[in-house]
């Protein structure tokens, strides 16, 4: 046997494990997201093993888009797909650049093109994140200046690809669309990762872990409350997934902290961590609730 390093000793000395079991931790659910990450993992590893046989390789195209509707992991997970890309040396610095279209375009003739060069240069050394990315093309506008944009960042893409990743984000349908349009971007784009919603366990496990991480907890009532709210909420408008939650969480700890604020007595340390039955119902989605039988149900 030859002293060539083995896949799974690199993959846990070069740190890469350490991270990807960091994201399995961070976020619920996602397992076809994260095997995608850890397929792509596993391409740069064998890609340096090659490299170091003196074997030719030429890097691969990482920019990717990844489609989903907010709050289900895609800025989290682009974080960490920066860390693993520092970690096996594709990338220099490793740091993460979230933007949007108002980051990158000007307002009037010469703007776009510095606004846009200026992103570029803070992203080098990592990944550039363009969050809902198709706003970026504005056909129906003949004035508009996002076409520059995008072609500053075709050539970026193509002639600077071993030292900065694009990732283009939004919902599936819109960046369908854009692609269609930009021909020259979608060749450009290696992966695609879809980002599926969170089934309500999995909402409720996102819940716990946020609570947990900020010392609270839920009593069993407001538990059983809390799960009969993401129901309601999940079929409302302008659900957001995790970011939903973390909101209505705030709430939450807001209405337990109004309660306990009109204590008398000295309050224990059990009182100021659990939050109850009362700190969930009070939100007004009970109150869209399609029948009373339902709520009188969750406030039993």
């Amino acid at each position: 046997m030859d002293t060539a390093t083995a896949p799974r000793a690199l993959f846990e000395s070069s740190g890469v494990k350490a991270l990807l079991d960091q994201l399995d931790a961070e976020l619920i659910g996602l397992a076809p997201v994260k095997g995608r990450i850890r397929d792509i993992a596993a391409l740069l590893l064998i890609d340096k093993l090659r490299e170091e046989q003196g074997l030719q390789s030429t890097p691969p195209s990482l920019h990717m888009c990844f489609t989903g509707n907010p709050g289900t992991g895609k800025t989290t997970v682009a974080m960490r797909m920066a860390g693993v890309l520092k970690q096996l040396g594709y990338v220099r610095k490793g740091h993460l650049v979230a933007v949007t279209r108002d980051d990158l375009v000007g307002q009037f003739i010469g703007h776009t093109a510095p606004k846009t060069k200026e992103v570029i240069k803070k992203a080098m050394g990592g990944v550039l994140f363009i969050d809902e990315a198709y706003y970026l093309y504005r056909p129906e506008n003949e004035r508009d200046y996002g076409q520059e944009s995008i072609e500053i960042l075709l050539q970026v893409m193509e002639n600077q690809r071993d030292d900065l990743v694009v990732i283009l984000a939004g919902y599936k349908d819109r960046m369908d669309t854009f692609f269609g349009s930009n021909p020259g971007m979608a060749s450009r784009i290696a992966h695609h990762i879809d980002f599926p919603d969170y089934s309500e366990a999995e909402l409720m496990q996102i819940a716990e872990l946020m609570l947990q991480g900020l010392n609270y907890r839920f009593d069993g009532p407001a538990a059983h409350a809390f799960g009969r709210y993401l129901h309601l909420r999940r079929q409302q408008p302008h659900f957001a997934n995790a970011r939903s939650v973390r909101n209505a969480l705030d709430r939450m700890r807001l209405r337990h902290a109004t309660r306990l604020f009109d204590s008398q007595s000295a309050l224990s340390k059990e009182q100021l961590c659990t939050l109850q039955a009362e700190d969930v119902l009070a939100s007004r989605v009970f109150g869209m609730a399609p029948s009373a039988p339902v709520l009188q149900e969750v406030t039993r």
